[in-house]
Formats: structure tokens, sequence, C-alpha cells
């Protein structure tokens, strides 16, 4: 029998549950192959008008989320708050009834305060996709994280996955988090303590303030950024400092297992948590995580549109 999707929008892996994020990866190997072809589209949103509803700046998202749109036979909207009403002093949703009123489907919403991808499921008739809501939750990006390393190593269950960095602004990190331990990998949150809350362990990961213990029995190590614009001021005494404890490097790698892969998100502050010899080097797949990005997208468009009545029209 086929597993029958019943979620109008995406607004965190908090909410699905194995199963369902499952789906969305199956779903996601299926829609793999459309990148390869010559001509690289397929019919499943034709008809249907997709809006990137954006508050902050983004570049890999932004641009992910409109080719998976075009590449799915949708017409795209973009939205730049600095050109819009939104300028002015126009609220959220006010902004968002407004785009919708012109006939728009899906809603792609980054934004600044969490919640705000909630809000606009509740007032809004489209289906809601969260591109990241504050320090909330980023879910493509956990399902694309989680996508690449079940296709580099073929599963997710058993493993264990250090996320290493400023956890504590992190959205990336909670949709990790919430996904990776669902489907039973163990996660080791890595970092100073001003920058890993203890409150993680609620969501089921472990913590550890030394890199160095942590690297040797890691499968997996996903590299954050510092984020400066979210913190105000630093939480340690120097990048340098940061660097020289948290920072992945061809030194700290020799302690590493010799097949463990290296993931970042973006944008990558090259020298601070990763230098350029590991970022672009042989265990790195910081790249493919970018072109996985696109086969996740269409996966979630084509899932929160209401797919097809048979999920065998994207095998």
């Amino acid at each position: 029998m086929p597993f029958e999707w019943t979620h109008k929008h995406l607004l965190g892996l908090e909410y699905l549950t194995a199963e369902e994020i499952t789906h969305i990866l199956d779903t996601a190997e299926s829609l793999h192959e459309v990148s390869m072809r010559s001509i690289k589209k397929v019919p499943y949103l034709r008809g249907k008008v997709v809006v990137n509803l954006f508050f902050e700046p983004s570049t890999r998202t932004a641009l992910s989320f409109k080719l998976a749109a075009t590449r799915m036979s949708a017409d795209v909207l973009d939205f730049s708050k600095a050109t819009s009403s939104a300028a002015k002093g126009e609220t959220l949703v006010d902004t968002a009834k407004n785009i919708e009123a012109m006939g728009i489907d899906i809603v792609v919403v980054r934004h600044p305060v969490p919640g705000a991808a909630h809000r606009l499921a509740e007032m809004l008739d489209a289906s809601i996709v969260n591109a990241g809501d504050g320090a909330h939750e980023h879910p493509t990006q956990g399902l694309l994280d989680i996508f690449s390393i079940r296709r580099k190593l073929g599963k997710i269950e058993g493993l264990t996955v250090a996320i290493v960095g400023d956890i504590a602004h992190s959205r990336v990190a909670r949709s990790n988090i919430w996904g990776l331990t669902k489907l039973g990998a163990q996660v080791i949150c890595v970092g100073p303590p001003t920058l890993v809350p203890g409150a993680l362990r609620d969501m089921g990961a472990e913590i550890s303030y030394r890199l160095d213990d942590v690297l040797p029995e890691c499968d997996v190590v996903n590299m954050l950024r510092i984020q400066q614009e979210r913190q105000g001021a630093l939480n340690f005494p120097s990048l340098r400092e940061y660097s020289r404890l948290f920072g992945l490097n061809a030194e700290r790698m020799k302690k590493a297992k010799p097949d463990v892969i290296i993931m970042h998100p973006g944008p990558m502050n090259r020298g601070v948590e990763i230098t350029p010899d590991v970022a672009d080097g042989n265990r790195s797949i910081i790249l493919e995580q970018v072109t996985n990005g696109l086969a996740t997208r269409m996966a979630v468009f084509y899932l929160v549109s209401g797919g097809a009545q048979d999920d065998s029209a994207v095998d």
C-alpha cells in the first residue's frame, strides 16, 4: 500500500515522524536523476505558482528553491524586502495575503522571527514551506543534509554525527537534530559552552565541549559557521581561539576515522571553522549537499502540492 502524505505545509522536522521524513528522502531519491537529464524538467507543478518570500539574505537556499520550482515546471515569483511595501512598514501577514491574492499556490518563507512560517500557515490558504525562521528551524537544509549522508553512507540509523559550532543560533542544527535522532543516529553537539545550550539534550542530542574527544568516534562531522550577525557580540574570547579549539584542519583530521564525511551548510568562514584543505578535500561532501538540495526541495514541493495519486509517478 503506497504511503499517504497528509501534510499541506513543511514547517519543521520536529513535527514529522520518522516514516514521513523517510518518505521525503525516498521521493528526493526518485527525483535526483532529473538534474542529470539533458532536459531538466518534469511537469509535476505545471500551472502552479511559487513565491520565494525572503526577509533575510540568502544565496544557496533562495536559488535552490527557485531552481527546484522551475524544474518542476512551476511559475516562480521572487520577493525582495528592500524593494517591497515591507520596507514601508507593511506586516508579514499583510504582505503574504496580498501576494496570495494574485493566485499563489506555495509560499517559501524565510524570516528572522521564529514562528513566522507557522503564522502564515494559520493565515493563508497556500502551502507554506519554511526556509528558515530565526534560530528555530530550517527543515529543507536538515533534509538535504540527511539525504546527503544517506546517499554517501547508505544509512542513517546507527551513525554518529557531530554538529560543531554555533549551535545556539543555528536553525540548521535544530532541524538536523530532530531529523537525525528520529532516524536512529547519535547526534553530538560540540562547541564552547556559551554556544551549546544544555536544552539540546531535551531534543535527544549529546553535548561535548571538546572536539578532539569526539572526533575519533564520528562518522559524520557537520561544521557550522559563527553567526556574528545573530550574536551581537562574540560569545568567546576571539576567533583565533575558537579556530584553535573547534576549527577543522588537516592536523585535527588525523584523529578522525579514515572514511569520515565532512559537511557544511554554508556560507563557510574559511580559516575559522574549517580550513580550505579540509573544505575542498576528498572527505568533504559540501558541494554534493548543494546538488542534493535541489532534489530534496523538489520532493518537498511535490508532496505539499498534493503529489500524484500514485507515487510510482516519480519512480
